[in-house]
């Protein structure tokens, strides 16, 4: 898989690269968000034997920790690697029937974006698009409708063929259900056999199916709503609401109204509030009675801008909620505003709302804002991550302080 943007023979290469991504990039390749209930890697997986990637620079280092194929390196597959190979861009999290029946030598684009989704080639193709080079294709097809993520709020746009592309694997086969539990409908649900769901809980599967992960725990009173999934080892707290079209990833403890929300993992919503339409980063913590605009009052389009200096942009969307980066921590009672994108570690304690987009490491309070000072971010860093009996890689920490370089205006020495 691809994450870098290549260009087709004779074409430029587009200018929207991964940085138009951010936050869900900040801190890793394209396929490792989390786009339903899997990661876009997990789903193409299924289907497909990934054998190498090329991804950016900044989290060339984290991807080779996180996986064991070749990343980068002059395309250094593993051993083995087939003479011909299916590139695949990292940003288009559906598995596409179009690039699993490409024929050799041939492509496809996006019309939208213009940026290539697939090309069936050789190893030595795909050896020199690694090195910078163009992609000879012996055909190019266009698919017109939206399939890849080139800003942040396409995560929104693409979760629903996500989420029911997951489901039909993870949620495929019906279980027993646990005595005291009331389902509703006729969809499948599959509990898993380390899960435990308490008696009281109410599993509504008349509009799509629900998975409930390894380790996961539901609370008593509470209300879950398919299509949904709940990852292993995170817990819905009592007398939840659940609705469809949420995904929460692992190590999760969720409260409160949570709708159309993606989770990434290892991130806390652990008090009453609403949540909707919306995609959390890993270690994010929203203080009690944190709520979110998903809609505007005029239910009109959400306009956004994909980074603090750009354009305001159509987003496609109605319901669209906010986008919020790794690390992000809110006081209680924040609020944030339809179509919002708050940085990678940033830390909000103002008691005006959060508005547009938000750049990363700011701390915010009711003095103003500045940035965070990058020793007491990682200090705070370690803290939570601890909590879950996890450490800060060597390669982790690195990402962290190149990343404030990168001119993402993130913390620096002597600020708050």
């Amino acid at each position: 898989m691809f994450d870098l943007d290549v260009a087709t023979e004779g074409s430029p290469v587009p200018h929207t690269g991964p940085s138009a991504l951010s936050p869900l990039t900040d801190l890793r390749a394209a396929f490792d968000v989390r786009t339903g209930a899997m990661t876009t890697l997990e789903r193409w997986s299924q289907v497909v034997r990934v054998v190498g990637a090329l991804v950016p620079r900044g989290v060339a280092a984290l991807t080779r920790e996180r996986h064991s194929f070749g990343v980068n390196s002059g395309l250094a597959l593993a051993h083995g690697a087939p003479d011909e190979v299916l590139l695949v861009s990292a940003r288009c999290p559906l598995v596409l029937p179009e690039a699993l029946g490409l024929a050799p030598g041939a492509a496809i684009v996006e019309r939208a974006s213009g940026h290539l989704i697939a090309w069936r080639t050789t190893m030595e193709g795909a050896r020199r698009v690694s090195e910078g080079g163009p992609v000879r294709a012996g055909e190019t097809g266009v698919v017109d409708r939206r399939v890849l993520l080139t800003r942040p709020w396409h995560v929104r746009t693409l979760r629903d063929a996500c989420i029911a592309a997951d489901l039909n694997v993870l949620a495929g086969t019906p279980t027993a259900i646990p005595a005291g539990v009331t389902p509703i409908g006729g969809y499948p649900i599959h509990i898993e056999p380390s899960a435990r769901v308490c008696p009281t809980v109410v599993l509504d599967v008349e509009h799509g199916p629900i998975w409930i992960g390894p380790h996961a725990v539901v609370r008593p009173g509470s209300i879950l709503i398919g299509p949904c999934a709940i990852g292993e080892h995170s817990t819905v707290l009592d007398r939840t609401l659940i609705k469809g079209q949420t995904a929460i990833g692992p190590h999760c403890k969720v409260a409160g109204e949570v709708g159309g929300t993606i989770i990434q993992g290892y991130s806390n919503k652990a008090h009453d509030g609403h949540l909707g339409d919306s995609w959390l980063g890993e270690w994010v913590n929203l203080g009690a009675g944190t709520t979110n605009s998903n809609l505007l009052n005029t239910y009109g389009e959400v306009i956004a801008r994909a980074t603090p200096s750009g354009s305001n942009e159509r987003t496609g969307e109605t319901f669209l909620g906010a986008i919020i980066g790794d690390h992000v921590k809110m006081a209680i009672c924040t609020r944030i505003m339809t179509g919002s994108i708050v940085g990678t570690g940033t830390m909000w304690a103002a008691t005006k709302p959060i508005s547009g987009t938000v750049p990363a490491f700011t701390w915010a309070t009711d003095a103003g804002e500045r940035s965070y000072r990058l020793d007491k971010f990682m200090e705070v860093a370690r803290a939570a991550m601890g909590r879950r009996k996890i450490s800060p890689s060597m390669e982790y920490a690195k990402r962290l302080q190149e990343f404030t370089t990168e001119g993402h205006g993130g913390p620096r020495s002597g600020e708050q």
